[in-house]
């Protein structure tokens, strides 16, 4: 039997409101979870700080390896998104994001610009649904968006997506199976839904194809993160 920490597919998402916070977060996760996720918001504020500091304290609690989800979103032309990927290459995250919606150029300048990190396109973000792509003059539902900017995305260099559980099924049916298929909008049977209004438990998005989820107040929203961290882990994991 191995001594191997097992650690879940789940990048906790650390949206915290200083750096403090984000430490104490990364550090109550880290024994849990094989991913931690550092956003717009965070990285805006402390720059590359929050990843450092992320990193740092997952590595104090025993998981030196986990990997850094850089959820930064880019969406600009496409040789202002390859600088920014340039910019953020010696922190070395495992993901970095980009909005499939910026078009193949741009998803290929960030690919050749990071060619360690999965360049991850966000199709449809969870908390659209089809009354709202509709106003936004998107054709088609949800699920076709996401297929059509799948594609896209993936012809143009990148190596993960992002998608809600709704479609993740329809996706894995024809992604290689070495495409990461991560769905935010995670929400643990009895939880509030917040904001995403396309939402799945984990173990539904897992049994549905999902290689990462992440998770974000379900877990950083409790009194006890760890304990919060733990409890998800274990609903993830092979019986």
């Amino acid at each position: 039997m191995s001594d191997t920490p097992q650690y879940a597919p789940i990048a906790v998402a650390l949206d915290a409101p200083d750096l403090p916070t984000m430490s104490d977060w990364a550090e109550s996760v880290a024994p849990h979870v094989r991913c931690v996720k550092v956003g717009l918001e965070a990285f805006c504020r402390d720059g590359h700080r929050s990843v450092d500091v992320a990193r740092a304290a997952a590595s104090g609690a025993g998981h030196d390896n986990i990997d850094v989800f850089l959820d930064l979103k880019l969406h600009d032309i496409p040789a202002t998104v390859r600088g920014a990927a340039r910019s953020v290459a010696s922190l070395n995250p495992a993901y970095l994001t980009v909005h499939a919606s910026g078009g193949p150029e741009m998803i290929t300048e960030a690919a050749e610009a990071l060619p360690d990190t999965r360049i991850t396109a966000v199709t449809l973000l969870t908390s659209l649904d089809s009354d709202q792509t509709r106003a936004l003059g998107i054709d088609g539902s949800p699920e076709e968006i996401v297929g059509r900017w799948a594609r896209l995305a993936l012809d143009a260099g990148a190596r993960a997506l992002v998608c809600s559980p709704q479609e993740v099924a329809s996706l894995r049916a024809f992604v290689p199976s070495d495409v990461h298929l991560i769905t935010p909008g995670i929400r643990p049977a009895g939880a509030e839904a917040n904001d995403q209004r396309r939402a799945a438990t984990p173990e539904q998005a897992l049994a549905d194809g999902a290689d990462l989820l992440v998770i974000g107040r379900p877990i950083t929203g409790q009194p006890d993160v760890g304990s919060a961290a733990e409890a998800i882990a274990a609903d993830c994991r092979p019986a």
